[in-house]
């Protein structure tokens, strides 16, 4: 099974905002921004970007959002991913906005043009205030079945043990602070899972056992590890998305992140991928960066 694929679906906002809803747990969000010209740079920034990934060779199925009521539509990988094996899953969102972001028209579109026959809907969990969004909560490490959740609002282990469950993974689950110790509301933004590789912040895990078995299976998964910094988290460092294109792999990871990383790091992973910087800054006073703006498309 591979780790990336070469097809990702892209939602692109004419009325982007940061939300006001989602700001008291996203350390991450700058304060709220609206506007036409915060619109219009974030609409800009999404066409850039699904150019910049068409012309090495990703696959962009790009999707208007016209809509005044979801800010956050540009970060479709929290409400469904897609799965070898024909399932495609619906989560649980935190946010009442952000619940509406679930599209029927993109729903349809995947079971007709990539015949996913199988739904795990776990939406309704949210009428129990049950949450688990997405690959913003769950980084997965499709090559050898691991799930890995830092524990939040937006993070049920329950949820989570239902998706692994179907799905056949392993979950592995921990708890991650920043400095001043808030938990890290997406364990996108801590981590991120190439085929040859883990970017993450393992030392924003705390407690020293959880922290060595997110070790050991990275090891154990025969995968590099690539230290990084909070600072460098808070840059988006770890909200990177390994993509195949042409018979390579690239590294989608915003100018900010990639602005982050010291030589030895960007050498490092060079071995691996070819780097493709990003500019998202008007998307990033939002909360979340590139990866988050990518919902990975696994054909059956």
């Amino acid at each position: 099974m591979s780790q990336s694929s070469n097809t990702v679906v892209m939602v692109r906002p004419h009325y982007f905002a940061s939300n006001p809803e989602t700001m008291a747990d996203n350390a991450f969000q700058s304060v709220a921004q609206q506007g036409v010209n915060v619109a219009k740079a974030a609409y800009d920034e999404v066409t850039k970007a699904a150019e910049v990934l068409q012309s090495k060779g990703v696959k962009v199925h790009l999707f208007d959002d016209e809509g005044t009521e979801t800010p956050d539509s540009v970060f479709p990988n929290n409400w469904f991913s897609t799965h070898r094996t024909g399932e495609l899953v619906l989560y649980p969102m935190y946010c009442s906005s952000r619940r509406k972001e679930r599209r029927t028209d993109i729903i349809e579109f995947l079971r007709t043009e990539y015949g996913y026959e199988k739904t795990l809907d776990l939406s309704s969990l949210e009428q129990r205030h049950v949450f688990l969004e997405g690959t913003g909560s769950v980084v997965f490490d499709h090559n050898h079945k691991v799930a890995y959740a830092a524990r939040s609002k937006r993070m049920d282990e329950g949820a989570l043990s239902q998706l692994c469950e179907r799905l056949g993974y392993e979950p592995i689950v921990f708890d991650a602070t920043s400095g001043d110790g808030k938990p890290v509301y997406h364990t996108n933004v801590l981590m991120a899972v190439g085929s040859d590789f883990v970017m993450a912040s393992l030392d924003m895990i705390r407690n020293p056992e959880q922290k060595q078995r997110v070790i050991r299976s990275v090891e154990a998964c025969d995968k590099a590890l690539v230290p990084l910094t909070e600072q460098q988290i808070n840059h988006f460092a770890g909200n990177t998305l390994e993509l195949d294109a042409n018979g390579r792999k690239i590294l989608a990871i915003s100018e900010t992140a990639y602005r982050s990383l010291n030589t030895d790091q960007v050498q490092q992973l060079k071995q691996w991928v070819e780097l493709l910087p990003i500019a998202v800054p008007t998307i990033e006073l939002g909360g979340g960066s590139i990866r988050c703006m990518l919902a990975q498309i696994f054909p059956k």
